[in-house]
């Protein structure tokens, strides 16, 4: 599918869930607006800038569902499967309309750009939408989404002190004292934002898996000043370099995909050598924190099914919560066997940055937090079903991490909830309440008038009578209490319980283990405590 990040553009126009604002805007007003608002913006006058800004693109989950063109939000989820297990590789082309206007050297002046604040604490004005593709002699391509702060006409931060494969490739060329270059494209499509999204392996290129989603290869230009392609059809390309500082330069504070306010990170400079762009280029500025989220969580649903899958677990639903910031939370739902639960967990727990996991049985609602509540209160035996694991690799963005040096990863804990119904239980233990007649008895036929027949009414001979015949039909087969009453419906209801207490009376009826009326003595018959 080869549309691109302006088709998409238009495709949101037509569907109603874009709008134009053609007045004069204060970029400062930005954010705050596209905040307010139930469909994505386009601001045609920016004060003070040429260039216009469209920002919320990708803010709902209808649109990221339009954005990758699926039927469904799981589709998403499917794409991404068929994306990773048959990635496309990226073409190379000769150029682009991007390279309409190009400046390097003195000529760079990142101001120029409407690069939008975004929330009150942010330490400056952040390019939150830049596609970053990188290169390492020996480890080939990364690709991937990192924010970056502006700081001189010519200068930003990196935010890389997430564990991950660029700040490995920044680190191994600080190590080597060389600079790591990068090329950033701003204004891609979300086929490129969503890949470059997703945590790929070392070795397999990020681009490839745009490919897979677009069902056709990501087409790549050569930059002009750094040996490394960016997309071609990016509206903005930067061409830079990590300056090999190491993380010892401020960058932040940032309003976060936690909504929260991040705090200040430590991280290496960025020197911007070229511009290029289109001649009437539009500026993409990625809101948050739900731009990021809506686009995020897929990645997350298809890596923890592979895991699932990888570990012999059949899965029947997974929701990585929106309470979890779609990065940290997942309740997945399994058909159990015998010791799954614990292996669901050891599996879905290795995802990613997943800082908490609760797995329940098929029959759990994944998507229902009462539902998952009563599974842990009425499953879980804390000291049995609970598993934490210490020192496991963390997001520096969890503020209930300890503080750690600047430059330094943090680890942090892992906790996984077993709440699926123990081996050991008894089925009954775990039988729901269900209602009789709930198939044929409707409130609303009794408020239209409907009336129900009365049933035969028996003298003490008749309900001794009844008793015997109950007695005959429990002797071949225990049945409940309500079975009883609706196989001798002739009758009504007084009559039948009278039956049955009658049957009590003579000490003939029993109970077996699952609360079934029996006869007394049978081999139905529930023993008591100790066997006598």
């Amino acid at each position: 599918m080869q549309e691109t990040f302006r088709e998409f553009l238009d495709r949101l126009r037509e569907a109603g869930e874009m709008v134009d604002l053609r007045q004069p805007v204060d970029i400062r007003h930005i954010a705050t607006l596209v905040d307010q608002s139930d469909k994505a913006l386009f601001f045609h006058d920016v004060i003070g800038y040429r260039t216009p800004v469209v920002s919320g693109i990708i803010r709902t989950r209808e649109r990221a569902m339009m954005s990758l063109r699926a039927a469904t939000y799981r589709d998403i989820e499917d794409r991404l499967k068929a994306a990773t297990d048959k990635p496309i590789p990226p073409v190379r082309v000769a150029g682009s309309p991007t390279r309409e206007v190009v400046m390097t050297g003195d000529e760079v002046d990142l101001f120029r750009l409407p690069i939008p604040m975004s929330s009150i604490y942010d330490g400056g004005p952040m390019i939150t939408a830049g596609v970053v593709i990188a290169h390492d002699p020996e480890l080939g391509f990364n690709s991937g989404i990192y924010r970056f702060i502006v700081k001189e006409k010519n200068l930003t931060g990196i935010d890389i002190v997430t564990p991950n494969n660029m700040r490995l490739f920044a680190d191994r060329a600080y190590k080597a004292g060389r600079p790591c270059p990068i090329s950033i494209s701003i204004g891609t499509h979300p086929f490129e934002i969503t890949g470059s999204g997703f945590r790929a392996p070392l070795g397999v290129d990020e681009m490839a898996i745009a490919g897979g989603l677009r069902g056709s290869p990501v087409q790549l230009a050569p930059c002009e000043t750094i040996d490394v392609p960016y997309i071609a059809d990016a509206e903005i390309v930067l061409e830079a370099e990590i300056l090999p500082t190491g993380w010892t330069n401020p960058e932040g504070r940032f309003g976060e995909f936690t909504r929260l306010m991040g705090g200040l990170h430590w991280n290496p400079l960025v020197r911007i050598k070229a511009v290029a762009m289109r001649r009437d280029a539009v500026y993409y500025a990625l809101h948050m924190p739900w731009e990021n989220t809506w686009l995020a969580a897929p990645t997350r649903y298809a890596a923890i099914r592979q895991a699932l899958r990888t570990a012999g677990v059949v899965v029947k639903d997974i929701n990585v919560t929106l309470g979890g910031c779609a990065f940290w939370h997942a309740v997945v739902s399994i058909k159990k066997q015998p010791g799954e639960g614990k292996t669901a967990l050891l599996a879905a727990l290795s995802v990613m940055d997943l800082k908490h996991v609760v797995v329940v049985d098929d029959d759990i609602d994944v998507n229902d937090p009462a539902e998952v509540e009563w599974a842990i209160a009425t499953r879980v035996q804390a000291d049995r079903d609970v598993m934490i694991v210490s020192n496991a690799r963390a997001k520096p963005l969890d503020p209930s991490l300890y503080p750690t040096a600047p430059g330094v990863v943090p680890t942090g804990a892992k906790m996984g909830i077993d709440a699926t119904i123990p081996e050991y239980a008894q089925r009954e233990a775990y039988e729901r309440i269900t209602y009789a007649y709930a198939d044929t008895a409707k409130v609303a036929d009794y408020v239209a008038g409907k009336a129900d027949p009365a049933g035969e009414s028996g003298s003490d001979a008749a309900v001794a009578a009844l008793a015997e015949r109950i007695l005959e039909k429990i002797a071949v087969e225990p049945m409940y209490y309500t079975d009883i009453a609706e196989a001798f419906a002739s009758y009504d209801f007084q009559t039948v319980a009278r039956a049955i207490g009658h049957l009590h009376a003579t000490e003939r009826l029993w109970q077996d283990k699952t609360g079934r009326c029996c006869v007394r003595g049978s081999a139905f018959a529930a023993k008591p405590p100790g066997g006598r």
